[in-house]
């Protein structure tokens, strides 16, 4: 072994799966690195920016960069952790606090619409699947209360205030991607 290499402390599937929900507040690449396999993938991807649409390390990365720049205060406590073969699956409680933009993507990585911040704090359920090999995360997809969320932070109902605000707000994200 040389300088370059990295010696990985063993941790379990259930290990690996939580760490993995845990650097999404905190990590940085190197932690993704450490717990996501190159290729794998986010199949929750799908509004995310484009750069969060790459797979591996570097896309679950971006996914926690665009999380943490709509919630500050993210944080993930864990419920339930269940663990079969090659697959763990993670009961936990997100929370945080919507202080920036929330910038979702279409298909072709075009801003569709944004969520202006409202600075209300939220607490919702999600649970999280992860596949794994060789003690890596290869693939990833969840279940989530998106309208727990949106009624906490008070996006649903929207107020005619803050429609605009979104509306404001769509139109400087579309004009940043130009």
């Amino acid at each position: 072994m040389d300088a370059h290499d990295t010696v990985r402390p063993s941790l379990s599937a259930s290990e690996t799966a939580v760490r993995s929900i845990d650097v999404m507040a905190v990590g940085d690449l190197a932690d993704f690195e450490a717990v996501v396999a190159p290729g794998a993938v986010n199949r929750e991807d799908a509004v995310e920016p484009p750069a969060c649409r790459v797979g591996g390390p570097e896309g679950f990365h971006a996914t926690a960069l665009w999380l943490r720049a709509a919630y500050s205060d993210l944080r993930h406590e864990m419920d339930h952790v269940v663990a079969e073969r090659d697959l763990v699956v993670v009961h936990a409680t997100m929370s945080g606090c919507h202080t920036g933009d929330f910038v979702l993507h279409g298909p072709d990585g075009t801003v569709d619409r944004v969520w202006a911040p409202t600075g209300r704090t939220f607490a919702v359920a999600q649970t999280h699947w992860f596949r794994l090999a060789d003690g890596l995360v290869t693939e990833h997809w969840a279940v989530r209360d998106d309208l727990g969320q949106s009624l906490q932070l008070g996006w649903v109902p929207p107020t005619p205030r803050y429609l605009v605000r979104c509306a404001l707000a769509t139109r400087r994200a579309r004009r940043a991607l130009r």
